[in-house]
Parts: structure tokens; sequence; C-alpha cells
């Protein structure tokens, strides 16, 4: 008779709720209409928004709606002084009611944290971290068969262990560290995204 009433139980017990939202990854343009149900109970829908500028100019401007978990519900940014790249994301927690864009991020001010950064070799000059860049980062990167480093400000969340998942796709050496002008040493600490495409597959994709 147990064995009978736990068999109805789990039959019977109704599914975990989980959300309806718009998914897909695009430019500037063209509708999102593709749906899917989130995968895990708790998560949320999301708009998420990466935007890159160089010289203050807009290159490159994604928009992704997915399924996301609270932790990914962010704004984070990774700054070079001379390239920046922002990600903006905003959840909600009803069925497809990410069918809005995620703003574009207000204007940063400095938050009083300073880094090096590199123009061409030089990378002892100054560069002020803005908004969310609480860390120091710098970063070994090849490019047409040569080595160029890299210093500037990022974001918490750019510099977690997650990001190692990407380590291998960017071909970069990498190291984040707190403190004011933390990033004067070379290091090898690989991991850290730093291309467009892998930022944008590391918060949208599952």
């Amino acid at each position: 008779m147990h064995l009978l009433t736990l068999i109805l139980g789990i039959v019977l017990l109704p599914k975990a709720h989980t959300l309806n939202c718009y998914e897909c990854v695009r430019g500037t343009s063209g509708a999102c209409t593709d749906t899917a149900n989130c995968p895990l109970p708790g998560q949320l829908c999301s708009a998420l928004r990466l935007t890159s500028y160089t010289g203050g100019s807009k290159v490159v401007d994604v928009h992704a709606k997915s399924c996301a978990l609270t932790s990914e519900c962010v704004e984070a940014s990774l700054n070079f002084g001379i390239t920046k790249t922002t990600i903006n994301s905003k959840c909600c927690n009803s069925d497809l009611c990410n069918d809005q864009p995620a703003p574009v991020p207000g204007k940063s001010t400095p938050n009083g944290k300073m880094c090096f950064q590199c123009k061409g070799q030089d990378c002892t000059a100054t560069l002020n971290c803005e908004g969310t860049e609480d860390r120091c980062i710098s970063a070994k990167v090849n490019a047409g068969g040569e080595s160029i480093t890299i210093k500037g400000c990022a974001s918490k969340l750019l510099c977690l262990p997650e990001t190692q998942k990407m380590s291998g796709v960017v071909g970069a050496e990498v190291s984040c560290c707190q403190g004011d002008y933390c990033n004067s040493a070379s290091s090898t600490s690989a991991g850290l995204l730093l291309l467009v495409a892998p930022l944008v597959s590391l918060v949208v994709l599952p």
C-alpha cells in the first residue's frame, strides 16, 4: 500500500514550473521570435546586450535573449583604454517577459581604482577604472603569430573561475588582480574571455 501511494505521488506530482522565454542572438536589427522553456527551475528570462567601443566609437552591438540564472543578470565591463566592452543583462520572472532588448548601460564614471594600460609597447600608462571595474587585468594575446600584451580594468564577473571554460578558445594568457596598479608584472594564468564572440557565448549559452 505504501509503495502504491509513493508511485501515485510521483506520477501525480506537478512538475516544477519553468518559464517560457524568448531565445536568440542577433545584431541590432531583426526580430527575435524563437522561444524555449527554461531547463532549470528558478531560471529567469533575460535580455542581454553586449557593446564594444574603440576610440569612443561603437563597433559591435549584439543582442541576446535566453534563460538565465540570477547570478547571470549582471552589468560588467572590460576596459583596455582605447577599447572597452560592456555587458548589460536585464532579467524578469514571467513567461516571455524578455520581449524588449536590454538597454545600453549608462555612461560610467571613474570609481577611483587605477590600473596600468598599454600604449603600443609601453605598458606604464595609467587607466582610470569605471563603473563596476574593480580588478586590474594583464593579458598576452597571440595576433598574427605575434604576442601582444594588453592591460586594463575588468569587472569581477569577468575574472571568476567560470571564465576558464573559454580557455583555449581565446588563446590568451590572462591574470586578474586586486589593488591599484597590481597588473604591473606579466603573468600566465589562463582563462579570461577577451574576444566578443566568446564573451557572448559565456553569458548566453548554458
